[in-house]
């Protein structure tokens, strides 16, 4: 596994003892649930013009930020299979949100790009929902992003995090000032 670097995030504090006995952690379930309802609910609203769902929005979000991708890279980030890809990506492409051309190399490959409509419509919906995530964070005070950032990293499975890393450093400005 490649080493992940975080050393832009704050020193944590020393590891509680992970939660195995007790009583769930309702409290946090249900947050995540309705913190989560309500991160999608707006671009859920601006899909619904085109007769899209949460499923165009992810494969969108990962074709726009990801220029050139492959079909087998797109179906590794969102851990889904060809099938399940299949339609949700042939709506996309048939409606001039993505477009799909052979590799360079290898011809049996299918690279993945947005077209000017489908980057316009993916920075819409990033648009919602970094404002409603600047929101939060505001309301929440000093150093919440920074310890937001490293809880939902902790979320990942560890055997994914190297790669989840290397996809968001590859696209965003993690730790750069905010």
């Amino acid at each position: 596994m490649t080493d992940v670097n975080f050393s832009h995030l704050p020193a944590s504090k020393p590891r509680a003892e992970p939660h195995s006995a007790g009583p769930p952690l309702y409290d946090l379930i249900e947050l995540l649930f309705f913190a989560y309802r309500d991160f999608v609910a707006d671009p859920d609203h601006a899909l619904e013009i085109y007769g899209f769902g949460r499923a165009h929005h992810r494969v969108l979000h990962f074709v726009d930020r990801n220029p050139d991708l492959t079909v087998a890279e797109l179906l590794d980030i969102l851990k889904i299979t060809k099938q399940s890809l299949a339609r949700v990506l042939k709506e996309l492409i048939d409606q001039g949100f993505i477009l799909q051309r052979e590799g360079r190399e290898d011809r049996r490959q299918r690279l993945l790009a947005t077209t000017s409509k489908g980057k316009q419509l993916a920075a819409e919906l990033a648009r919602t929902q970094s404002e409603r995530i600047a929101n939060a964070l505001a309301e929440a005070g000093v150093g919440s992003h920074d310890l937001a950032e490293r809880f939902l990293f902790a979320m990942v499975n560890p055997e994914e995090r190297a790669a989840v890393a290397r996809l968001i450093r590859g696209n965003a400005t993690m730790g750069e000032d905010r």
